[in-house]
């Protein structure tokens, strides 16, 4: 056996003991456990924490290794809290929610006009129901919050240009759930009132994720831009435009064969494959019978290693992250809030405990729905 043989092995033999460690302070912890729910006592103590945290550093003996330890026992005792917290809120209530209603809803919002890619998205949701279009995004969670809309369709991200930040920000400012979500297959073209040639448009308007979609064809062409509220929209006002502007839009080939508008150019997009989730909203927490991963935002306080702690929830409790997107708060602070999607079903105990455990111990938290992953 080489030395490295033998250095690994010994390594092995300590990794053996320090699990044994680990195993046997779980058990003390599910003691503990009980102790704390038999007496209504909270999982989190903070002066407990810190003394553990400064002792494990004297003990340390290494001042190069002080932040190690550190980060060890914080874990360890991480870990320990998920324990506790799974005992302690076994007992605690489900959340309360209904199943949708889709085929009985009659009030369905969506941003823009006729031809939209919202347009598309809620039709595959609610077929040929009639539907709202509405002047701006916020129009859409204000009629939903206000009861005004039974339901919203929102598109919340896109496969090339990322999130839709105005949906993010509209998601924190307004008491809304997410009840589903829905992809649509996003075909970008490029239209004008008249037939003209690439060299012959002015400008192009359209969203601005539209742009950002369609960016290499933009450039390449060297042609200048207007940001718009909506791809539909953006036709719309092309198609009402004077001739002499030789204006153009980005849009569906479907809204500007509506709109009778001439295509220039088809598939612009800078990826072939680029597709658009949608969310659909409605006021009250409503949950689909098949919906397997849960949204939450979230705002974690300004300390060391308090993402990676947050992190650690997920990972211990076997919640796989979807996605992790942050917004400025725009409160004058460099503050941000955090939107999470992970699997796992509401009704999940382990999931029910996360949630519960996020919002007791954090700054600010709020459950945004569920919907089911691809």
């Amino acid at each position: 056996m080489t030395d490295l043989q033998k250095l690994r092995s010994s390594i092995d033999s300590v990794d053996e003991e320090i699990l044994s460690l680990f195993m046997k302070r779980m058990e003390l912890c599910r003691s503990v456990a009980e102790f704390k729910k038999l007496n209504n006592m909270p999982v989190f103590q903070g002066d407990r924490e810190r003394q553990v945290i400064e002792r494990i550093k004297k003990l340390t003996g290494d001042h190069g290794l002080e932040g190690g330890t550190a980060a060890l026992f914080t874990a360890i005792m991480d870990i320990s809290k998920l324990l506790q917290n799974r005992t302690i809120l076994a007992d605690a209530p489900d959340y309360k929610f209904t199943v949708p209603d889709f085929s009985g809803a009659e009030r369905i919002g969506c941003q823009g006009t006729s031809g939209a890619n919202s347009e598309t998205a809620a039709r595959m949701i609610f077929g040929d129901k009639k539907l709202t279009f509405c002047r701006s995004f916020e129009d859409v969670f204000r009629g939903v919050q206000s009861g005004e809309l039974d339901y919203g369709v929102l598109p919340v991200h896109n496969s090339t240009a990322g999130a839709v930040d105005t949906t993010y920000d509209l998601m924190a400012k307004y008491s809304v759930y997410i009840v589903c979500g829905i992809y649509v297959e996003i075909d970008h073209c490029l239209a004008a009132k008249a037939p003209l040639s690439i060299d012959e448009v002015s400008r192009v308007y359209s969203h601005p994720q539209a742009l950002a979609q369609c960016s290499d064809f933009l450039t390449l062409n060297g042609l200048k831009t207007g940001e718009y509220g909506n791809t539909a929209t953006a036709a719309e006002m092309v198609s009402e435009s004077d001739l002499s502007e030789r204006s153009a839009a980005i849009c569906s080939v479907e809204c500007a064969e509506k709109l009778g508008l001439h295509i220039i150019a088809k598939n612009i997009a800078d990826c072939s494959v680029n597709r658009t989730e949608f969310v659909c909203i409605s006021r009250n927490m409503q949950v689909c019978p098949d919906s397997d991963a849960v949204s939450v935002m979230l705002k974690i306080p300004h300390t060391q290693g308090s993402l990676y702690r947050l992190l650690t929830k997920f990972y211990v409790n076997g919640m796989n992250l979807l996605r992790i997107e942050s917004r400025p708060i725009r409160d004058g602070s460099f503050d941000v809030m955090f939107y999470l999607d992970f699997s796992g079903r509401i009704s999940d105990p382990n999931v029910k405990a996360t949630l519960l455990d996020l919002e007791q111990n954090l700054e600010y938290f709020r459950l945004l729905g569920t919907f089911r992953s691809e």
